[in-house]
C-alpha cells in the first residue's frame, strides 16, 4: 500500500475542543462538495491535541481555477445553516484565529444577521481591543443599529449561509485540481463574510472569484458598499492579535460601516 502524505497540526495546550471543532467545520463544508460546493481538505484523524489532514499538492493560482472556485463557494453557501452562528455538527465551541492564539467567541444562534453580528462578533471583540473613546462609542452605536435591523438596508432579510468563516488568502490552497479550503472557522453567517475576507488582503484573482460566484448566485445590488461592514470583524481581530498597526484600517472600516447603517 502506498504511503499517504499527511499534514499534522498539533498543540498539546490547545483549548478544549479546538481540533474537534476544526474537523467538524471541514466535514460540514465538505458535505456541500458533492453538490458542487468548494473542495475541502480531507480529515484523516483528530483528537484533543492534533488534527491530521491529507496533503494538498500546491499549484500556481490562475483565473480559470479562481472562477470555478467562486461558483463552488456559492454552492457551499447555498447549503445553508440552521441559523446565524450555528455550529457544524460535532463542534462544541467556536474559535477564530491562529493556532497559537485562538479567540473563543459565543456560539449562540440567532434568527437575524444584525443581532448575531453585534452580540456574537463585534461586542466580544470590542471588549478585547483598545479603541479611542470616539470609536468605542461609534461601535456601540453601530451594534445597536444592527440589532434594530440596519443590516437589512431596506431589503429582504438575508438567510444564513454555510460559510468558511476565515477565508483569507492563506486558507485558500491552489492545487493542480483547483482550490482546496483549509483552516475554517465555519458557522452559519452572512454570505458576504467570506467574500469580504477574500477581498480584505487581496486573494489572487479575487475578481474572477467574485465573477464565478455571481454567475452561480447573483449578489444583491450595492453589495460592494457592504464589504467594510463584513471586514470590520476581521480588522478588530487583527487589532486584538497584532496591535496598533491595524488601528487605522479598523477605524476606516468602522466609520464606513456606521455611515452605511445610518449611524
Amino acid at each position: 500500500m502506498a504511503d499517504v502524505r499527511t499534514h499534522v497540526k498539533e498543540r498539546t495546550s490547545a483549548p478544549e475542543g479546538f481540533f474537534e471543532t476544526e474537523a467538524a467545520g471541514l466535514r460540514w463544508l465538505g458535505e456541500a462538495t458533492a453538490s458542487g460546493g468548494a473542495d475541502v481538505v480531507e480529515v484523516l484523524d483528530v483528537d484533543s491535541r492534533s488534527l491530521t489532514l491529507a496533503h494538498v499538492e500546491s499549484a500556481s493560482p490562475n483565473a480559470e481555477a479562481a472562477h470555478a472556485f467562486g461558483k463552488a463557494l456559492a454552492a457551499t453557501h447555498a447549503a445553508g445553516a440552521p441559523g446565524f452562528g450555528a455550529l457544524p455538527p460535532g463542534a462544541g465551541h467556536y474559535y477564530f484565529g491562529p493556532l497559537d492564539q485562538p479567540i473563543s467567541l459565543p456560539a449562540d444562534v440567532y434568527d437575524d444577521f444584525g443581532t448575531f453580528y453585534s452580540r456574537a462578533r463585534l461586542h466580544p471583540l470590542a471588549e478585547r481591543v483598545d479603541l479611542p473613546g470616539r470609536e468605542t462609542r461609534l461601535l456601540d452605536d453601530l451594534c445597536r443599529a444592527l440589532e434594530n435591523g440596519a443590516a437589512e438596508f431596506g431589503r429582504s432579510a438575508v438567510t444564513p449561509a454555510r460559510v468558511h468563516g476565515d477565508l483569507w488568502s492563506g486558507n485558500v490552497m491552489w492545487s493542480p485540481n483547483g482550490v482546496v479550503l483549509i483552516d475554517p472557522a465555519a458557522c452559519g453567517h452572512h454570505p458576504l463574510a467570506d467574500l469580504a475576507m477574500l477581498m480584505m488582503f487581496g486573494a489572487p484573482h479575487v475578481e474572477e472569484i467574485v465573477a464565478g460566484y455571481e454567475a452561480a448566485r447573483p449578489l444583491r445590488s450595492g453589495w460592494r458598499q457592504e464589504i467594510p461592514l463584513h471586514q470590520l470583524f476581521g480588522y478588530l481581530v487583527h487589532l486584538d492579535l497584532f496591535g496598533g498597526a491595524y488601528l487605522s484600517p479598523t477605524t476606516d472600516a468602522l466609520r464606513a460601516s456606521a455611515e452605511l447603517c445610518g449611524v
